[in-house]
This record gives structure tokens, sequence and C-alpha cells, in this order.
């Protein structure tokens, strides 16, 4: 594999969310070629719907779900709003799948929505309320209320258990949603991002909100100490938090789909209960 690049002028370059895959090596001699496997084979079993809110283009979404065979629980479908870092765009569809098909129960739906390009060269992925980009219409924030609401016109929801799971460039807009007055998000878990108070709303609204940090000490993207700090920062103002520690740095490393049940199953105790457990591991 070769990555070629071309860059003018001094800066820094990262790269996220970069996934690479063995595939067999087809025969030269013809005729016993191997077929290059479906990438997405794994996940053709899952249902994924490519939505518009309200026939607004720019409000894109998939809804993911529910899995084969699962009964409407009572109370209605718990629900995650994925957020990706990168791009945010729709090419992260498979992987989300995955964490419905590996992470999650027949009880949970997965809305995806799709990172808008308001410009070419836009520096925010997620704009938010208080981080915006040129020619941008609506936020984030509004983006995801209309995504709940639109889901919720195709399927009864239980508003206890109503998160979000986001990433690196995702993060922010994660905390802008979660901080937001009246928002219907009970819970974020948020993995390998940024906290930067200057660009949310005051954290004050943070009390009674349940926050799951994922973040590698080994992280040289999103420096580990901003989520050491977003820790003690939402604890002060009330919130519920646990700040889970993984080995091998930037990205989704090791048993992903694990991780990402453990905290899922930590935001739903955590809102279940009156005063929940706000312990950090060591």
């Amino acid at each position: 594999m070769v990555i070629a690049l071309q860059i003018y002028g001094p800066g820094k370059l990262w790269f996220d969310d970069v996934q690479a895959e063995f595939l067999p090596k087809a025969s030269s001699t013809g005729g016993n070629e191997q077929a290059i496997p479906d990438p997405v084979a794994d996940v053709a079993d899952i249902r994924s719907q490519d939505l518009a809110v309200a026939g607004n283009d720019h409000m894109r979404y998939f809804l993911i779900g529910p899995v084969e065979n699962a009964s409407a629980p009572e109370a209605g479908f718990k629900l995650l709003v994925v957020l990706p870092g990168g791009d945010g765009s729709a090419d992260f569809n498979p992987f989300v799948c995955r964490i419905l098909k590996n992470a999650l129960g027949g009880d949970y739906l997965i809305a995806q929505p799709v990172a808008v390009k308001w410009q070419p060269d836009q520096p925010i992925v997620w704009p938010t309320r208080e981080n915006r980009v040129e020619g941008q219409k609506f936020s984030t924030e509004e983006f995801v209320e209309a995504v709940i609401r639109d889901v919720q016109t195709r399927h009864k929801l239980d508003p206890r258990y109503l998160f979000t799971l986001s990433w690196s460039s995702g993060g922010p807009a994660a905390y802008a949603i979660s901080l937001t007055e009246g928002t219907p998000i009970t819970g974020s878990y948020i993995a390998m991002s940024v906290f930067n108070p200057k660009y949310q709303p005051p954290l004050d609204a943070a009390k009674g909100h349940a926050y799951f940090l994922d973040h590698s000490p080994s992280d040289r993207v999103c420096p580990f100490w901003m989520a050491r700090k977003a820790e003690n920062s939402l604890k002060e103002y009330g919130a519920s938090v646990r700040l889970n520690t993984h080995q091998g740095g930037h990205g989704w490393q090791g048993d992903v789909y694990g991780r990402i049940r453990a905290g899922i199953d930590w935001l739903e105790g955590a809102v279940a209960k009156e005063a929940p457990d706000e312990s950090s591991p060591e």
C-alpha cells in the first residue's frame, strides 16, 4: 500500500480513521482468479435506509435497524445518534452498521446524520451554534433534533435512552448538543476528541447529563489532557462522568465493539439511576 501526498506550505498533517484490509491476490495465470470479497457482506443483513428530513437534502441521514426479527419494545426503541469523525461522510455507514450488529441489541436503532459541506474548504466538520462556518443554514444541534423527530414518526422511541456516539471531529458537536437547553439527548459517548469550553454553551447545562469519555493516554492527535479536563469540568457542574482509557493512540483500536457496548451499558445505568456511579477508573 502506498500513500502519496503533495503538500504545499508549512503545517501539520494527521491521518484520521484510516482503515486497511488484506484482499486475496488475484492469479496472473488467467482462469483461477480469486474473487475480491464484498467489503460490506458482513452487514448485508442490517437494514440501512438513506433518508432526508422533510425532503431536505442537507438533512440527509441513515436510519439503521431494527435488526432482523426484532420486536419493538413496549417502551419504544432506544436510539443512538452517531456523529462520525473524519469528514463525517456517508462512507462511515458500513462501520456504523457494524456498531448496531456487534455492539447493540435488538432494542436499539441508530441514526447516522451525514455531515453537510456548506463550503468547499470547510474547517469544521460538524458546525454548531457557537462554532459556525460561512454559509451555514442550520447547526448540528438543530440537525440532530430534526433527525430524532423524523425517527419518531417512524418508530416509537424510549425518551430515557436517546444517546449520541461521536469520535474525533464529531466530539465537539456532541458536547454542544448535550449542553443545549431542552435537548432530548440523555447520554453522550465521546471518544478520542477535543474539549474546549470556549466554543461550547455554558457548562451549567451539564447537570444531570451522563458522559462516557473514551480516550487513549497516548493519543497524539487529540491530547489526553483534554479528556481529563472534560471529566473534571463536567463533574464540577453536576454531570455523571466516566473516563475510560485504552491503549493504541488515536482511532478505534483493539476490541472496538466491546468498548462501545461497555460504554453504552454504562450510559444506560447512569440515566436509569437517581445517583449514578461517577467513579473514574485509574
